[in-house]
C-alpha cells in the first residue's frame, strides 16, 4: 500500500472509522499472516493468530497514535506480541516436518518454493535468538526497510542493522555453503 494513502487511512482510523480499518486490514492481511506463518509453519496457527491480530487492533483503536509511528509498525508490534504470546502458552516444542503445511492454492507454486527454501535453512534459522530471528524473517520474507523493522522491534535502525548482520554471520558459520546461498539468494531477490 501506498505509504501516503496508508497514513491517511491510519489517521481516519485513529478517528473510529471502520471503513479505514477495512481497507487497512485488506492491505495488511496477507503480510501479516505471512509473518506469523513464518514463526508458527503451521497455517491454521497462522489463520487464528492474524484473525486475534486484527481483531485485538481493532478493539485497540485508542492506543494507536499516528504521531508515534506507522499503522504497519503498529500491527507487526501486536502480531510480534501474539506470537509471543501464543508460545508461552503453548510450551509445546513441535517438529518442523510434522507441522508444515502448504498456503492457499493459489499460490502454490511459490509456496513449494518457499517451503523447500525454509525446510532447507530452517533448522539453522530456528537456532537464532527470537529477536534475530524476527529481524531475518521482516528483512528477507516480509522485505521491511531497517526503519521499519526498528519501529516494530522497538529499536534503533542501526541496532537492527547490526543484529542483522550478526545473525548472518551466525548464519554463515553454522550452515553448510549450499543452504547459507539460498538466505542469499533470498536476500538477493528482495
Amino acid at each position: 500500500m501506498d505509504p501516503i494513502k496508508a497514513a491517511a487511512l491510519a489517521r481516519e482510523f485513529e478517528g473510529g472509522s471502520k471503513e479505514a480499518f477495512g481497507e487497512l486490514y485488506e492491505a495488511y492481511l496477507k503480510p501479516i499472516y505471512n509473518f506469523v506463518y513464518y514463526k508458527t509453519h503451521h497455517k491454521e496457527t497462522a489463520e487464528e493468530l492474524t484473525a486475534e491480530v486484527f481483531l485485538k487492533a481493532y478493539r485497540s483503536v485508542n492506543s494507536y497514535h499516528s504521531e508515534k509511528g506507522t499503522f504497519q509498525a503498529w500491527i507487526y508490534q501486536i502480531a510480534r506480541h501474539a506470537i509471543i504470546d501464543h508460545y508461552r502458552s503453548n510450551k509445546t516444542i513441535l517438529n518442523i516436518d510434522d507441522v508444515w503445511d502448504l498456503g492457499s492454492k493459489e499460490d502454490v507454486a511459490k509456496d513449494i518454493e518457499n517451503k523447500i527454501m525454509l525446510e532447507k535453512v530452517q533448522k539453522y534459522i530456528q537456532e537464532l535468538p527470537s529477536e534475530q530471528r524476527d529481524i531475518i524473517i521482516l528483512r528477507v520474507w516480509q522485505d521491511l526497510s531497517y526503519t521499519e523493522i526498528a519501529e516494530i522491534i522497538g529499536k534503533s535502525e542501526a541496532s537492527c542493522k547490526m543484529t542483522f548482520s550478526r545473525a548472518l554471520k551466525k548464519l554463515r558459520t553454522s550452515m553448510p555453503e549450499a543452504a547459507f546461498a539460498l538466505v542469499l539468494a533470498l536476500i538477493i531477490r528482495n
